[in-house]
């Protein structure tokens, strides 16, 4: 019974998708019809890939996916980094170290993920001599990084106190009772909002084609430049988008399915 049910909800789900996607496009093509636009998709898969003489060439929007994806996993990296190190930073028993991550957070939090790209940009990156693809890696590190920083911090204060105490008897000092004990469970319970942290860094990608890094977003913004095909590309592009962060996304609610049970 409980598996016809989940069944059930599935292909409801799944419904409910197909229709609203359906319904967007008929919006879609409805206000084309009453702008007078005229629609030229048969002019949008060359842009994706090519095939010539038995050999598979990437388009533009691939090249720029490919250039996102990779942005995307390094910045996660460190972003995962930065994160536990500032919430073990809040943590600690040092009175500076607290004040740091409590500076970094704010400061980051509270002003605009754009401000910050261009102040790395135009101010640091000419100091340190760093390109654009390092800046905006830099800059999306640091953002993605302070809001890891409060998941990671929630996962180790959910460690009940009885852990702590049974680390102390056995004679375990806090260094490793983070990396024994206290780490591997709470790492187990933030993977879910982890990863929905990760969907929020996909998005918030497309920001650093604003420094001209060549990202999915900024091959879309060059090829409807060259070639004034506004609404195709970017509903293309709006769609690459769509399937990266619903394959993250299902990621995320299938460990949430499965990490409960030993939260």
């Amino acid at each position: 019974m409980r598996s016809r049910l989940n069944a059930f909800i599935v292909i409801r789900d799944i419904l409910g998708f197909v229709l609203t996607l359906a319904a967007v496009v008929w919006l879609i093509v409805l206000g084309g019809e009453k702008m007078g636009y005229s629609w030229h998709w048969r002019q949008i898969p060359r842009y994706l890939f090519m095939v010539t003489a038995g050999e598979f060439h990437p388009g533009p929007l691939l090249q720029g996916l490919v250039v996102t994806v990779k942005i995307t996993a390094v910045s996660l990296v460190f972003a995962g980094i930065i994160g536990l190190a500032t919430a073990l930073l809040r943590l600690s028993a040092s009175t500076v170290g607290r004040w740091l991550a409590r500076g970094y957070l704010e400061l980051i939090r509270n002003t605009p993920l754009l401000v910050q790209i261009f102040f790395l940009y135009f101010v640091m990156a000419p100091i340190f001599n760093i390109g654009r693809t390092a800046t905006a890696i830099v800059a999306l590190s640091l953002f993605e990084g302070a809001y890891a920083s409060e998941i990671f911090r929630a996962g180790i204060e959910s460690i009940g106190q009885g852990q702590w105490e049974a680390s102390i008897s056995l004679g375990l000092s806090r260094y490793h009772t983070y990396q024994r004990i206290i780490l591997p469970q709470a790492i187990r319970r933030v993977l879910p909002p982890l990863t929905s942290q990760a969907v929020s860094l996909i998005k918030d990608s497309a920001l650093v084609s604003t420094i001209a890094v060549y990202d999915l977003t900024m091959e879309g913004r060059t090829i409807i430049a060259e070639t004034f095909l506004t609404f195709e590309i970017w509903f293309v592009v709006a769609a690459i988008y769509l399937v990266l962060t619903l394959t993250l996304s299902a990621l995320a609610h299938g460990l949430e399915r499965r990490y409960p049970r030993i939260a």
